[in-house]
C-alpha cells in the first residue's frame, strides 16, 4: 500500500518548506484527513513525466520534479535548473553556462562533486576525476527542454549505487516519444550587474529544437541546443601595497579608478580590475535511438555531441592622468610601471590574463533492458564520456597600458583524452513471479574507469593566441578504476512492513600515477584496496496516512586522480620557484605546497536515517533526520605533524568527521484557495572534525562549504488551464569558505558577504507561463528579484530578466 501511495503522487512529490506557519495549516489538514478516515486514492500514472526513474527496491528518501513543474517555475535554461527547489540540493550556478556548477546535497557543500552521483537516462554525468566543484557535473550534456523529470535520492542506503551516492544520486530521466513530435524554443535573458567599477549590461541567448517519432518498434528522437552568452566578472584583481619607503620619481605612476573595501578576513582590499568576462558559446546534439526486441526488450542507444568555446576578457579600472587604461606593473624594471600610486601609497598590480578555450566533447551510451515485471529482468548498461578536444589558451598579463589581449606570452593547457568509461549488469529476480513478489532481490556487475590527461606548456614566440606550445611546464596522468558486485532483496514481510537489506563489494585500483612540475618528474606506485558496504532499511506503514522508516548504510568514497596525481606545485615562503637542487632536498625555508597525495586512502561513511512521511488528503509531509560518522574523511588541510621549516598542504584523510541534520520537506496541492501549489523544505546540519591526528588544533571545529540552514518555498499558482505564476525563495545559511585557523584561532571569514567569501542569501524568483495558442506558450520572469549581492567565493547573477517563447507539436 506505502508504494501505491507513493506512485499516486508521483507527479507531485514533497519538496520544501521554510515557514512554519505553513506546516501548522498542513499539520491541522492532516488530523482532519486522519480524523475523517479519509484515504488516498490509488492514481494509475501513464504519462512519461510521471514515471520515476527510481527502482522500487531502493530504499532511500526520494524526492522528484516534473517536466511541468520545470515549465511552470523554472528560468534558468541549463538542465542543473531543474534542480532547484529540491530539498536541501543546490548547484553552484554562477552564471548560465557556467561549467563549474558543482552540486552540493545535504551534508556535502559545493566542493565534493565526487561524493554525489548524477547521471541521466542511466548515463553517468557526474565528474568523478576530481572532488571539486571545478569542473562540476556535465550539465550541459542534457537540454533542460529534453527533460521528463528529476528524482533525487539521499544517501547511500542502496547497494546499486557505487560509495560516491554518500551525499545522494540525481538520477534525470529524458523524453522518448511514442508518436510524431516536435518542439522548439528561444530564450533571452540579461542582467544589469554592478560591482566595484562594472556597471554593465550581460545579456544571453539560448534556442532548443528537438523532433522524434515511432514507428513500428523503432523509435527516436533528435536534438540540438545551441547557448550564446555574455557572463559577468566573475574574478577581480588586488592591488598589493609596497613595504619600506615610497617608489622614487620615475618608477612609478599615478592612478585613479580603484575601489576599495574588506576582503574577508576583514583587510582592506584594493580592487583595480574585473576579470574572466566568460563569452560562451556552446553547441550540443544528441540522437536517442531505441529498438523494441518484444514487448519487454528494448534497446536504447544515446549518442552526445557536446562542442563550446569560450573567452575571458577583462576590464581594467585604472586610469592615468591622460585617461589611458593601466593594466598592469612590471616590477623587474626601474621604469614608471614598476608601481601605480593610488591615494598616495604605492603598490603592485598584476595584469589580469585573457583566455580562450575549445572544447568537443563525446559520449556514447547503449543499454539493453528487459521490464517483464515477471521472474527475472536484466539490464545491461555501458557508457563512454571522451574529452575528444580541450584546449585553453591563457596569455600572460602585460604592463602598463598594453592589454593582456596583445600579450606575446602566455600558456596553452591540452586535456585531451581525459573520460571515463562505465558497464552495469543488473539482475531482477522475484521468486513469486510477479512484482507482487514478496522477495525482489537485485543482483549486479560494476566496472569502471576514468583516465586524467593534463598538460601544459609555455607558448612560443608571437601572439598567444597562435603561437605554437614550447617547453613543457606542467603534466598529469592517472587511471582509477573500480569493480563491484552487489546483492539486495526488498522483503515485504507483511502487508505494512518491508526490509531492504544487502551489500556491495568494491576493489578499486589506482595505476600509471606521475606529474611533472618545475622541471621534475614523479611516478607513482599502483595500488589497490578492497572494501565492503552494508545497507538495510525497514519501512513501517502504521496507517493510510503515515509511513515510518529507518535506513542504515555504508558508503565508502575512493580518492579520484585528480586528489591522487594532480600536480605538485612548490614555492618559496617569499615567493618564486626553487631551482631544481632546491626541489630534491626541500630545505627550509621553502614552503612544499603538495597539492596531490598519492597515498590516500578511501574514506568510509556510516549514515543513518530516520523519516516520517504523513499522507495528506492535498500532498504528502515528509520529516527525516539524519547523519554519519566518516572515517578517513578526504579533506585539504595543512599537516603540521612534518619537521620544522616545512609547510605541507594537501588532500588528506582526516580520522573522522561526524555530521548530522534534521529537514522537513513538503508539498501540497490546492493550498488554501484552488490553484495554488505550494512546495517547500527546511534543513539543519551540524558538522564537526572529531578527530585530526595531523591537525589537532582543529577537533570540535566546522567544516567548510556546508550551511547550517538552508531553505525554499515555491509557490506556483494556475489562474487557468492557461496561465500560471510562480513565486520561490531560496535561503542559505552561514557557512565558512575554509577551515579553522589555529594560528589566529578564528575561520577565514569573518567577512564572508563579499567577494572571496561564502554568503548567507535569500533570494526571490518569479516567473509567469501562458498558453497561447494550442501549440504554443510563452513565459517571461525575473530571478533575484532583489538584486542581492551574494558569493560563492565568486559573485552569482544579480537580477537577472527572462523571456521565452515554445512551440510543441
Amino acid at each position: 500500500m506505502h508504494q501505491k501511495l507513493l506512485t499516486s503522487i508521483g507527479v507531485r512529490r514533497p519538496m520544501t518548506l521554510a515557514v512554519a506557519a505553513a506546516l501548522g495549516v498542513i499539520c491541522a489538514g492532516a488530523s482532519a484527513a486522519e480524523d475523517s478516515d479519509v484515504k488516498l486514492p490509488e492514481v494509475s500514472v501513464s504519462a512519461a513525466s510521471d514515471k520515476p526513474a527510481v527502482p522500487d527496491n531502493v530504499p532511500s528518501t526520494t524526492e522528484s520534479f516534473t517536466r511541468k513543474q520545470i515549465a511552470e517555475s523554472v528560468n534558468s535554461v541549463s538542465s542543473a535548473g531543474a534542480l532547484l527547489y529540491l530539498p536541501s540540493v543546490h548547484v553552484r550556478e554562477r552564471f548560465i553556462g557556467d561549467v563549474n556548477g558543482g552540486l552540493a546535497m545535504r551534508m556535502y557543500g559545493v566542493n565534493s562533486s565526487a561524493e554525489t552521483i548524477v547521471y541521466a537516462d542511466g548515463l553517468l554525468l557526474s565528474n568523478h576525476l576530481v572532488n571539486s566543484c571545478c569542473p562540476g557535473p556535465r550539465w550541459g550534456l542534457v537540454s533542460q527542454d529534453a527533460i521528463d523529470r528529476v528524482d533525487v535520492m539521499y544517501g547511500p542506503f542502496s547497494a546499486l549505487y557505487p560509495g560516491n551516492s554518500v551525499g545522494g544520486v540525481v538520477l534525470m530521466t529524458t523524453h522518448m516519444p511514442t508518436r510524431f513530435e516536435a518542439h522548439a524554443k528561444l530564450d533571452t535573458f540579461g542582467q544589469n550587474f554592478k560591482l566595484y567599477g562594472t556597471d554593465e549590461n550581460f545579456t544571453g541567448t539560448h534556442g532548443a529544437a528537438s523532433m522524434g517519432n515511432k514507428v513500428g518498434d523503432w523509435s527516436f528522437r533528435l536534438s540540438a541546443d545551441r547557448l550564446d552568452n555574455n557572463s559577468h566578472p566573475t574574478d577581480f584583481t588586488p592591488a598589493r601595497a609596497k613595504t619600506g619607503a615610497p617608489a622614487t620619481t620615475g618608477q612609478y605612476t599615478v592612478v585613479t579608478g580603484a575601489h576599495f573595501d574588506n576582503d574577508i578576513a576583514n583587510k582592506p582590499r584594493v580592487t583595480t580590475a574585473a576579470t574572466s568576462m566568460d563569452h560562451t558559446v556552446k553547441d550540443d546534439g544528441t540522437i536517442k535511438l531505441a529498438y523494441d526486441f518484444s514487448p519487454t526488450i528494448r534497446a536504447t542507444y544515446t549518442g552526445n555531441i557536446w562542442q563550446n568555446t569560450s573567452d575571458k576578457r577583462n576590464d581594467s579600472y585604472l586610469r592615468d592622468a591622460a585617461g589611458n587604461t593601466i593594466y598592469g606593473t612590471n616590477s623587474t624594471t626601474a621604469d614608471p610601471y614598476r608601481y601605480v600610486r593610488i591615494n598616495g601609497q604605492d603598490y603592485t598590480v598584476t595584469a589580469p590574463s585573457a583566455s580562450h578555450a575549445e572544447a568537443t566533447y563525446y559520449m556514447h551510451g547503449l543499454s539493453v533492458k528487459s521490464q517483464t515485471g515477471g521472474t527475472w529482468d536484466w539490464e545491461a548498461t555501458a557508457s563512454d564520456f571522451n574529452q575528444n578536444k580541450d584546449v585553453t589558451r591563457a596569455s600572460s598579463g602585460n604592463f602598463g597600458a598594453t592589454p593582456s589581449s596583445d600579450a606575446t606570452a602566455g600558456t596553452i593547457t591540452f586535456g585531451d583524452g581525459t573520460g571515463w568509461q562505465n558497464i552495469d549488469l543488473r539482475g531482477e529476480w522475484r521468486p513469486g513471479g510477479d512484482l507482487k513478489s514478496q522477495h525482489q532481490v537485485s543482483f549486479g556487475f560494476h566496472t569502471d574507469t576514468y583516465t586524467t590527461k593534463s598538460d601544459q606548456y609555455r607558448l612560443g614566440t608571437g601572439n598567444w593566441l597562435t603561437s605554437n606550445a614550447g617547453a613543457l611546464n606542467t603534466s598529469s596522468r592517472g587511471v582509477t578504476s573500480t569493480q563491484a558486485i552487489y546483492v539486495q532483496d526488498a522483503w515485504q514481510i507483511s502487508p505494512s512492513m518491508k526490509l531492504v537489506f544487502g551489500g556491495r563489494e568494491e576493489m578499486w585500483e589506482a595505476s600509471e600515477g606521475s606529474n611533472y612540475a618545475n622541471g621534475k618528474n614523479v611516478a607513482y606506485q599502483d595500488k589497490s584496496v578492497n572494501a565492503f558496504s552494508p545497507k538495510a532499511s525497514l519501512t513501517y506503514q502504521t496507517s493510510d496516512v503515515l509511513a515510518l522508516r529507518g535506513s542504515v548504510g555504508r558508503g565508502v568514497r575512493f580518492p579520484t586522480v585528480g586528489e591522487l596525481f594532480k600536480n605538485v606545485g612548490i614555492t618559496t615562503m617569499g615567493g618564486g620557484t626553487p631551482s631544481a637542487a632546491e626541489i630534491a632536498g626541500f630545505p627550509p625555508p621553502y614552503n612544499v605546497a603538495l597539492t596531490n597525495n598519492p597515498n590516500l586512502a578511501p574514506e568510509t561513511a556510516d549514515s543513518w536515517e530516520l523519516s516520517a512521511e504523513r499522507f495528506l488528503s492535498n500532498g504528502l509531509w515528509r520529516t527525516s533526520v539524519f547523519g554519519e560518522e566518516k572515517q578517513g574523511a578526504l579533506v585539504s588541510q595543512a599537516d603540521i605533524t612534518t619537521l620544522p621549516g616545512y609547510s605541507i598542504s594537501s588532500v588528506q584523510n582526516i580520522d573522522k568527521v561526524r555530521a548530522y541534520g534534521i529537514e522537513t520537506a513538503i508539498q501540497a496541492s490546492d493550498m488554501l484557495i484552488r490553484g495554488l501549489d505550494l512546495v517547500g523544505s527546511i534543513a539543519y546540519i551540524h558538522s564537526r572534525i572529531v578527530e585530526n591526528a595531523a591537525n589537532p588544533g582543529l577537533v570540535g571545529t566546522e567544516l567548510p562549504l556546508i550551511p547550517v540552514w538552508r531553505a525554499s518555498l515555491l509557490g506556483i499558482y494556475h489562474a487557468s488551464n492557461d496561465l500560471s505564476y510562480s513565486l520561490g525563495y531560496r535561503f542559505s545559511g552561514r557557512q565558512h569558505s575554509g577551515l579553522f585557523n589555529t594560528t589566529s584561532m578564528q575561520y577565514p571569514d569573518p567577512n564572508p558577504d563579499t567577494y572571496g567569501g561564502r554568503s548567507t542569501f535569500g533570494v526571490f524568483d518569479a516567473k509567469v507561463l501562458y498558453k497561447v495558442a494550442k501549440q504554443w506558450s510563452a513565459s517571461v520572469g525575473v530571478d533575484n528579484i532583489g538584486n542581492i549581492k551574494y558569493y560563492t567565493l565568486y559573485p552569482y547573477q544579480q537580477r537577472t530578466y527572462f523571456a521565452s517563447a515554445k512551440f510543441d507539436y
